[in-house]
């Protein structure tokens, strides 16, 4: 019942009341990103959805104008503190999360949830493999089990599982707990930005695995 009715009713209730706030975020850092390169303000991502479904993320634009596409060993994209393709405004809003609040606006038209796996871009679907596809059973998540527990600390492939994992133990109490977890994460600015690689990471995460 939490998964296929109270959950929607959750993430749309608190995005509409979460919009009034964000409007104002964004006649703060709008104008800001704008002046620094006059460029856009929002850089819509192609993304996965549920179902497979391809959707347009948006995001607060933090890049410089047609910086390059760059990517990590394991296809996903490459984020460090010193990227260069970084603004000045960029940094801070990676730094703060500020550049993921637009999903709101995802959030209410249905594309996304308050919680859940992270979309993947669309030409990863052709990289999943075994039970990989399952990601896509739910709606993605401005944030969810990976990136309360773990941020960008573990590589693409033991994420997905970690997605599964919170598909199949999904409840309402679950949700609470990785929801304030990533309050927390954010506040403290913990994982933002990959400096090395992990390969031996504890997940001691507190909840049960």
């Amino acid at each position: 019942m939490y998964k296929n009715f109270f959950k929607r009713l959750f993430d749309l209730t608190l995005a509409l009341v979460a919009l009034p706030f964000w409007l104002i975020i964004l006649v703060i850092i709008g104008p800001i990103i704008y002046l620094q390169d006059k460029g856009s303000i929002f850089y819509n991502a192609p993304r996965l959805s549920k179902n497979g479904k391809v959707f347009k993320m948006y995001k607060f634009r933090s890049m410089k104008m047609n910086a390059p596409d760059l990517r990590n060993d394991d296809g996903s994209t490459f984020n460090a503190e010193d990227d260069l393709r970084l603004t000045r405004i960029g940094k801070f809003i990676r730094k703060t999360s500020l550049d993921e609040t637009p999903q709101l606006l995802n959030i209410i038209k249905g594309d996304m949830s308050i919680i859940g796996p992270r979309p993947d871009l669309p030409e990863h679907y052709e990289l999943y493999e075994g039970n990989e596809e399952r990601k896509l059973e739910i709606r993605p998540g401005v944030t969810g089990f990976n990136q309360a527990y773990f941020r960008n600390t573990v590589p693409w492939k033991e994420r997905i599982q970690n997605d599964i994992y919170y598909i199949d133990h999904l409840s309402w109490w679950l949700d609470i707990k990785i929801f304030f977890k990533t309050a927390i994460s954010v506040l403290k600015r913990e994982d933002v930005f990959v400096t090395e690689k992990n390969t031996n990471l504890n997940k001691n995460t507190g909840v049960r695995m």
